[in-house]
C-alpha cells in the first residue's frame, strides 16, 4: 500500500476512555508529538454499542480544543465487525471486485446491504488454482454512528481501521514483518474486548474477538468485595487513594485472568488444529489489561511461549518538549491502537 501526505491523528474511542495520538516525521524518524486521554462515563458505550453519544462528542471536543489538525483515523471493533480468511478461485482484480460481494454472503452473518466490505489478496496457490483473500465486513450503521460523532465534534474522519490491524501496524513498525517460518500472535486486551490476531507466513491467518477483558476483572472484584467500581478499579490497577488492597483482591484477579487466558488458549488451540501450523513462536500483548503481570504470566505459562508487551513508544518515541512523560505513565499500552491509527496517512492507495 502506497502512502502520501501527513499522518492522520489517531482517535481510539474505547468503552471506558478516548485515546488520541498524533505523530510527526522528523529527521530522526517518527515522533509522538501529542497524546490525549479522556475517561468516559460507564453508560457512554455499553456492550460495544454507543448509547451516550453526547459524552463522546464532549470528550472529543475537549481533546481537540485549540488543535488545528482535525483529519482523523478512527477504529471499529466488536460484534459488528467480521474478519475472515477465505479461499477463492484465482481471479483478475476486476473480476474479484465483481465477485467479492456475492462471495461475502456465504461467510458473513449479516445482509449484504447492511455491511461495508473490504478485502485484500493475501496470496495465490497456483498449483491449486486458488487465492487466499482477507475479507472484512463492518456494519454500516455502526460505521455511520462513529463518523457522525466525529463530525459532530468538528473532526474530519478519513480512515476507519480495525483493532487487530492497528496493533499489527505498530508491531510491524517496531519489529518488521515476522519471517515466514515464524507464527506470531498479537493479543490486545482493553476494557471490554480482547482481540487475538495470528500472523503466519507473513500474513494475517486468524483473528478472534473475545468478549472479556479488564472490565470483567473489575466487576469480579466489585462483586466479591462489595465495593464501588472506582474502588475495584483502583485495587486492580494498584492505584493509590483507597489504602492497601484487601487480601481477597489478588485471588480474584488471578481467577478472572485464568478464565481469560483459557479463552485465549482455546482460540490458539483451534487455530493450530485447523491451520497446519505446528507451533506458536512469539506472543506480544497490548491494551490496558496487559499491564497486569498476572495476565502476561498466565498466558505465557499456558502457551509455553515467552510473552512480551508491545510498547508503541518504540514505534514513535515521545517528543519531550511536546508530550508530558507523566501523561503516558502506565498508559503506553493503552495507546497502541491510537498510535496504530496515527500511522495511517491522509492519502493512501492500494
Amino acid at each position: 500500500m502506497a502512502s502520501e501526505g501527513k499522518n492522520l491523528v489517531g482517535v481510539d474511542i474505547g468503552s471506558t476512555s478516548i485515546k488520541v495520538c498524533e505523530l510527526k516525521e522528523t529527521r530522526r524518524g517518527l515522533s509522538l508529538v501529542r497524546f490525549g486521554f479522556h475517561p468516559l462515563p460507564e453508560d457512554a458505550i455499553v456492550d460495544g454499542q454507543i448509547v451516550g453519544p453526547g459524552a463522546i462528542v464532549d470528550g472529543l471536543q475537549r481533546l481537540f480544543h485549540k488543535q488545528r489538525r482535525k483529519h482523523v483515523a478512527l477504529r471499529a471493533s466488536g460484534h459488528g465487525v467480521i474478519i475472515k480468511k477465505i479461499s477463492m478461485p484465482i481471479l483478475k482484480p476486476e473480476e474479484l471486485r465483481e465477485q467479492i460481494g456475492w462471495e461475502s454472503e456465504q461467510h458473513i452473518p449479516f445482509d449484504r446491504t447492511e455491511v461495508q466490505i473490504d478485502y485484500q489478496v493475501l496470496g495465490t496457490r497456483e498449483a491449486d488454482g486458488q487465492m487466499d483473500v482477507l475479507l472484512v465486513a463492518a456494519k454500516r450503521e455502526e460505521i455511520n454512528d462513529l463518523t457522525n460523532i466525529a463530525r459532530e465534534a468538528g473532526l474530519r474522519p478519513v480512515v476507519i481501521d480495525l483493532d487487530a490491524f492497528t496493533v499489527q501496524n505498530v508491531f510491524e513498525r517496531i519489529h518488521g514483518m515476522p519471517p515466514h517460518h515464524e507464527t506470531v500472535v498479537l493479543i490486545h486486551s482493553g476494557a471490554s474486548l480482547t482481540t487475538v490476531n495470528v500472523i503466519s507466513r507473513g500474513i494475517t491467518a486468524f483473528t478472534r474477538d473475545i468478549a472479556m477483558a479488564g472490565e470483567a476483572i473489575t466487576e469480579d472484584i466489585q462483586r466479591r468485595l462489595g465495593v464501588s467500581r472506582a474502588e475495584a478499579e483502583a485495587y486492580k490497577c494498584g492505584l493509590e487513594g483507597y489504602g492497601p488492597p484487601p487480601p481477597e483482591v489478588y485471588p480474584t484477579i488471578d481467577e478472572t485472568v485464568d478464565r481469560l487466558a483459557a479463552e485465549i488458549q482455546r482460540s490458539l488451540d483451534f487455530y493450530l488444529a485447523t491451520s497446519g501450523d505446528d507451533a506458536i513462536h512469539r506472543i506480544y500483548m497490548s491494551g490496558g489489561t496487559a499491564n497486569l503481570d498476572s495476565l502476561v504470566n498466565t498466558v505465557a505459562a499456558r502457551q509455553g511461549v515467552v510473552v512480551e508487551r508491545l510498547d508503541p513508544l518504540l514505534a514513535a518515541p515521545p517528543d519531550p518538549k511536546l508530550v508530558d512523560p507523566t501523561a503516558l505513565m502506565g498508559r503506553s499500552l493503552q495507546a497502541v491502537v491510537s498510535v496504530g491509527l496515527a500511522l495511517r496517512k491522509e492519502k493512501e492507495r492500494r
